[in-house]
C-alpha cells in the first residue's frame, strides 16, 4: 500500500460524503471547485488528493459524480462489508451498540465483549455480549475485522493485546490513552476529551461574540 498522508485519507472520506449528497440530489457532474467549497479546502488540494490514485476527471468537464463516488468507495475499501465487535460494554459501548446506521455503511456489528459477569449473556443494542475469554472463538467464528475499544484507559493496552491476539487488525480506540500494537495493525484514536481541550485552547482567545457563536 502506498504511503498516503493521513490527512488525504480523511479528506477522501469527506469528498465521498459530498459526492453521496450530490448523487442523492441527482446531480450527475461536479468539479474540484464544488468539492473544494463543500470540503472547505482549495481546488488544488482536491486535485492533489485525487491524483494519488489516478485521473478521474476531464479538463473543462469535471467529474462524473457516480463514477468518482464509486472509485472513492473502492479506494477506501468500502466495497465489502466489515465485521465489527465492541470491547467493553459500559455506557459508551452500549451507546455505540445502539447506533442505528452502521449497516448503511457496510459496518456490521457482530459481537461485543465484557469482563462483567452481569453483562455477559445479555443482548444489548442488537448484539450479544460475550465473556472476554471467548474473544478468540468469536472473532474467528464471525470473521471480525475491526474492534471498537471502549474500556477504561488503564485496561486499554491489555484489551488491545487480546484483540490483536485474536486476529483483529483494525482498532477504533475510544480509550483516552495511547496503545501500542504490532506492525500491520491499525489504530484510529477517538478522544472526545482531547477535542474539548483543543476547543478550549482556541476559544480562550476568541472575542466574546465568537464565543457565543454569533
Amino acid at each position: 500500500m502506498r504511503n498516503i498522508p493521513t490527512a488525504t485519507v480523511s479528506r477522501l472520506v469527506t469528498y465521498l460524503r459530498i459526492l453521496t449528497d450530490l448523487e442523492d440530489a441527482e446531480i450527475k457532474r461536479t468539479s474540484s471547485d464544488v468539492l473544494a467549497e463543500e470540503a472547505q479546502v482549495s481546488a488544488f488540494q482536491v486535485r492533489k488528493d485525487l491524483a494519488y490514485f489516478g485521473r478521474f476527471g476531464t479538463r473543462g468537464a469535471g467529474y462524473s459524480v457516480p463514477t468518482l463516488r464509486r472509485e472513492l468507495r473502492r479506494i477506501l475499501g468500502l466495497t465489502r462489508p466489515w465485521n465489527v465487535a465492541i470491547m467493553g460494554m459500559g455506557r459508551l459501548g452500549q451507546a455505540l451498540a445502539d447506533y442505528p446506521n452502521f449497516d448503511q455503511y457496510d459496518f456490521l456489528l457482530k459481537a461485543s465483549f465484557d469482563s462483567d459477569p452481569a453483562k455477559v449473556g445479555r443482548h444489548i443494542g442488537g448484539v450479544d455480549v460475550y465473556a472476554v475469554d471467548e474473544i478468540d472463538e468469536r472473532v474467528a467464528a464471525s470473521s471480525i475485522d475491526i474492534a471498537f475499544l471502549t474500556v477504561p484507559a488503564q485496561a486499554a493496552q491489555e484489551a488491545a493485546e487480546r484483540l490483536v491476539g485474536a486476529g483483529i487488525r483494525g482498532i477504533l480506540n475510544f480509550a483516552p490513552t495511547v496503545i501500542n500494537v504490532p506492525s500491520g495493525v491499525f489504530v484510529e484514536p477517538v478522544d472526545f476529551v482531547a477535542g474539548l481541550k483543543r476547543l478550549a485552547y482556541y476559544l480562550q482567545g476568541a472575542p466574546a461574540k465568537e464565543r457565543v457563536g454569533s
